[in-house]
């Protein structure tokens, strides 16, 4: 199920990341939801909504990191 807006992400997405990092993830897990919509093209009998978070979330650390405080920022240099 994609999602349209920030909003309707999962709490645990919303409470969690900055808004900027919220808005990686929508469209990384809306890309996924599309991409992977085979079950031949998941790893390890995943579903298509466990994918595609899998990958929102990867996305999201590509450019985010949880600090030692437990909160979301920026890595350096990005």
């Amino acid at each position: 199920m994609p999602y349209k807006r920030v909003s309707e992400l999962p709490e645990s997405v919303r409470d969690n990341i900055p808004s900027h990092a919220q808005e990686i993830y929508l469209a990384a897990f809306n890309s996924a939801w599309d991409q992977y919509d085979e079950p031949e093209e998941r790893r390890g009998g995943a579903t298509r909504e466990e994918t595609a978070h899998r990958v929102a979330w990867a996305a999201v650390k590509k450019d985010y990191e949880k600090g030692d405080d437990g909160k979301w920022r920026k890595k350096s240099g990005n």
